[in-house]
């Protein structure tokens, strides 16, 4: 679309030029507008009176809005706080260079990066004979307001004889800058500790009975065998194994070239004896625990273990779900499992 300028027009002689104001007149009687003057008047102050009463009542009738996301946009997920997070992954990195560091001003420089009093320091050893091959924060506490000790876990290689082996740093990090501050600095060197108390659990047990050999006469072994196998290797429809409503995807590229069952365990009692070779009515479930051996190109009989839900319909089993997580054998989380 063009625009144009709009040309002044000159009015014609004889006639006064009234400025455009954008308001229109018209011929009105003295009385006509003293009359016109009062109701306006009158109206102007019945709306300054009642204005605030309608006004309540609009707030108080009128549903608050709801921001909903338009089609084209994805809700928004919640950021993780950073009180644990940053800290940690902070001192994660700081480990790393710390452990690497030697005399050399290029390794000073950049342990300064993290701790500034690093660049004053001298530092004996060739710089690089240990790395670190893996850090985690395994412990983070709140020792003030902005201020963290974290310990990491750090799986460090080298020429020592405990190379290899996993070893602890306690950390301690400061937030920069003020509360929720998104700087962060080492307030010392890392120390070398111990393993935090309680690092090395034991084993929790599961709500599963005990495990057997997978029975070929048990129509929900053909049901894992066959979902396993186009799950993992890409052989097989995965649709014709699920359930209505479950959605599910095989890995892929596909891991695995062959899978195979080793060993089940039902959850709770299982179904009833003599009845493992017996589809039941429509709906019943069996929950179960799956021990699988992968083979691939580069992997021969890797273990893992799968927690599968199975629904029976149509006299045969399916997956109903792909379990993110074993049932516990403490009554809250088998319950929720």
């Amino acid at each position: 679309m063009k625009w144009r300028r709009k040309e002044k027009q000159t009015p014609p002689v004889g006639e006064s030029a009234q400025p455009d104001t954008g308001w229109a007149t018209t011929s009105m009687s003295t009385g006509a507008m003293a009359n016109w003057t009062a109701v306006v008047r009158w109206g102007a102050w019945g709306l300054l009176l009642t204005g605030p009463l309608l006004g309540g009542l609009a707030l108080s009738s009128t549903p608050q809005p709801v921001a909903v996301p338009t089609r084209d946009e994805a809700p928004r997920a919640q950021p993780a706080s950073s009180d644990a997070v940053a800290p940690a992954g902070f001192a994660e990195v700081y480990v790393a260079a710390y452990v690497k560091a030697g005399d050399s001003d290029a390794d000073a420089q950049e342990l300064a990066a993290f701790y500034p009093a690093a660049r004053s320091m001298s530092w004996s050893g060739e710089g690089g004979s240990e790395r670190t091959e893996s850090a985690s924060a395994v412990q983070v506490r709140q020792v003030s307001a902005g201020y963290w000790s974290v310990t990491v876990a750090a799986r460090i290689t080298g020429s020592s004889k405990n190379s290899g082996r996993v070893r602890y740093f306690q950390v301690p990090v400061r937030a920069t800058g003020g509360q929720g501050a998104s700087g962060w600095t080492a307030a010392a060197l890392p120390a070398e500790v111990a393993a935090p108390t309680g690092s090395k659990g034991v084993a929790p047990e599961l709500a599963y009975g005990s495990a057997h050999a997978p029975l070929d006469s048990d129509p929900a072994v053909q049901t894992v065998r066959g979902f396993l196998a186009a799950y993992l290797t890409g052989r097989g429809e995965l649709d014709r194994y699920l359930s209505p409503g479950t959605a599910l995807h095989a890995v892929r590229p596909a891991p695995y070239t062959a899978v195979s069952v080793t060993q089940m365990a039902e959850h709770g009692q299982g179904p009833a004896e003599g009845a493992e070779g017996q589809v039941p009515p429509d709906g019943v479930q069996r929950r179960l625990l799956v021990d699988v051996e992968g083979d691939g190109k580069y992997t021969g009989g890797r273990p893992m273990t799968y927690a599968i839900e199975l629904r029976a319909r149509d006299g045969r089993w399916e997956v109903a779900a792909l379990e993110a997580a074993p049932a516990l054998a403490t009554s809250s989380n088998s319950s929720d499992s």
